[in-house]
């Protein structure tokens, strides 16, 4: 049967429409499959009601957004919430990530629930705290870089702080992070090296980086132990519960106090007078750290194996200037992939 030349023009007009809607359908898939994947990073610390942590956390999200690459960072519970850690690194580890950075609890915790993450090949940023390399090769996990603080120095500087203001001489005690924690026993071990045969150390207990634990625990030294005008705190929440504990004792301005961290609260305290100094680490600045350290590591760049994050004493002479930088760093610092863009 002959078609009319209407239907045909009809029939004529679908066919190309068709195949125009068939060709702008396969430009778009082009156009798609060629555009970059998205990168995702994930971050886990310990906890967010440490300051120190939520400032690690707010550095990365920051770097992130100016990166315009999503991160997402998640944390346990406190500060000695292993479990709860683990409980998040295992859930994002099943998501699509393309690095991770991890701040563990302790040596050894985070190992297991990275073990998926090594399988696929995705690159991990030990962050902070450092994370135990033979129990890790054991279990197939590695590491692109260390990112962290030199703990021990941030002791030595703590131990030059309370010889100068001690006139080098005088009873002090010292208040340990979480018992076997690498970071508190770098510390310790800093401070007790440049004080050695100038302070007498008369007590050192761990208060897990907790201010009220802390405030207990100065409370009973300084029972125990009369005297004591120094003390040295392996972080800031416990600076701040050990000057409360002073206070609470009736020593107020009689006994130096140099802690660890560098949060708002003992820059303040700083300026008050109930601590006389803080071991700024710059957790911001860490976080921006991990954040460039992925980037790299996605683009198969190159990335230092180990990374210093920059630390400085904070006392009465540039309190002001730290304060009015914070939470960034108020000094330049060797970044070693150029300046963070946030």
């Amino acid at each position: 049967m002959m078609m009319s030349r209407q239907k045909a023009l009809r029939l004529t007009a679908c066919v190309t429409a068709t195949f125009l809607t068939v060709g702008l359908a396969a430009c778009g898939r082009g156009e798609s499959s060629n555009s970059a994947p998205e990168v995702r990073i994930a971050i886990v610390t310990r906890d967010f009601t440490n300051p120190y942590w939520a400032a690690l956390r707010d550095g990365a999200l920051a770097e992130g957004k100016a990166q315009g690459v999503k991160v997402t960072v998640q944390a346990g519970s406190s500060e000695t919430d292993s479990n709860g850690e683990n409980a998040q690194i295992s859930t994002l580890a099943g998501q699509d990530y393309n690095c991770f950075g991890v701040v563990p609890v302790n040596a050894t915790n985070v190992i297991t629930p990275l073990v998926p993450v090594a399988q696929k090949k995705i690159p991990i940023i030990n962050l902070d705290t450092q994370i135990d390399p033979d129990a890790s090769k054991a279990a197939g996990v590695s590491y692109v870089s260390f990112i962290g603080s030199d703990n021990l120095d941030a002791g030595k500087i703590a131990g030059q702080a309370l010889l100068k203001n001690l006139n080098n001489s005088g009873k002090v005690a010292i208040l340990q992070g979480i018992a076997g924690e690498q970071n508190g026993i770098n510390r310790k071990q800093g401070f007790t090296e440049t004080t050695q045969g100038k302070l007498d150390v008369v007590a050192a207990q761990p208060a897990n980086y907790d201010q009220e634990m802390a405030q207990t625990v100065t409370a009973a030294m300084l029972q125990a132990n009369p005297g004591i005008t120094g003390i040295f705190a392996a972080n800031d929440t416990m600076g701040l519960g050990a000057a409360q504990a002073v206070k609470n004792a009736g020593q107020a301005g009689k006994v130096s106090i140099i802690s660890v961290d560098g949060i708002q609260a003992a820059l303040q305290a700083v300026k008050d007078g109930t601590l006389d100094g803080t071991i700024t680490q710059y957790p911001y600045a860490e976080g921006q750290l991990a954040v460039q350290a992925c980037m790299n590591a996605i683009a198969n760049k190159p990335v230092p194996s180990r990374i210093v994050a920059p630390i400085a004493l904070i006392d009465k002479t540039n309190v002001d200037k730290a304060t009015a930088s914070f939470p960034k760093p108020f000094t330049p610092f060797d970044d070693p992939f150029g300046a963070p863009k946030s």
